[in-house]
C-alpha cells in the first residue's frame, strides 16, 4: 500500500492580500501534487485561511481529476453544531476527523494539541503567517523546533 505523503496547512484567521496568497497557495499545491504520487492534505476549520485554503485545494482536485490527493478535516473535539452539519463537511471534505489527542482537552488547549497532532503526522507544514502571534505562528514555532519542513506562502 503507498502511504501518502502527508501535508499539514495553517495561517491566521485573516487573509490580508488574497489574490497573492491564493497565487502563491495554488502554486505550492500544484508543485507538491507534481512532485508526489499520492498526497494527503490535512486541514482545520478556525478560520479564513483555513476555509480559503481548503477551497483551493478542492479547486486543483477538480481541474487534475487525478485522485491522488486526499483532503482530511481534523477537528479538534467534537462541536456543538457538527451533527446539524455533518452531511456538508462529509460532502465537502474526503474525510472528517475527530483528533483523538485533543477531544477530551479544555476547548482553549484543544487547538493547540491538534495543530501538534497535525504537524506531527505530516511530511510537510505549509504555513501563512504574518505576524508574530496566533495559533498559526505558535504551530509555526514548535514545527521550527522539531525541524520539520516548512513552506511559507506569506
Amino acid at each position: 500500500m503507498l502511504l501518502p505523503y502527508t501535508v499539514c496547512l495553517f495561517g491566521h484567521r485573516q487573509i490580508e492580500n488574497v489574490i497573492e496568497v491564493e497565487t502563491a497557495l495554488r502554486n505550492a499545491i500544484e508543485k507538491i501534487l507534481s512532485d508526489h504520487e499520492y498526497v494527503e492534505f490535512l486541514i482545520g476549520r478556525e478560520g479564513e485561511f483555513d476555509i480559503f485554503a481548503a477551497s483551493v485545494i478542492k479547486s486543483i482536485m477538480r481541474n487534475r481529476d487525478t485522485g491522488n490527493c486526499f483532503l482530511t478535516l481534523v477537528m479538534p473535539y467534537l462541536r456543538a453544531g457538527f451533527e446539524k452539519n455533518q452531511a456538508e463537511h462529509e460532502a465537502y471534505y474526503d474525510s472528517v476527523e475527530l483528533c483523538e489527542e485533543s477531544a477530551a482537552a479544555h476547548p482553549k488547549a484543544a487547538i493547540r494539541i491538534r495543530n501538534r497532532a497535525m504537524v506531527d503526522r505530516s511530511d510537510l507544514c505549509v504555513f501563512y503567517v504574518t505576524h508574530p502571534s496566533g495559533g498559526a505562528y505558535q504551530t509555526m514555532k514548535y514545527v521550527e523546533s522539531i525541524n520539520r519542513t516548512i513552506l511559507r506562502i506569506s
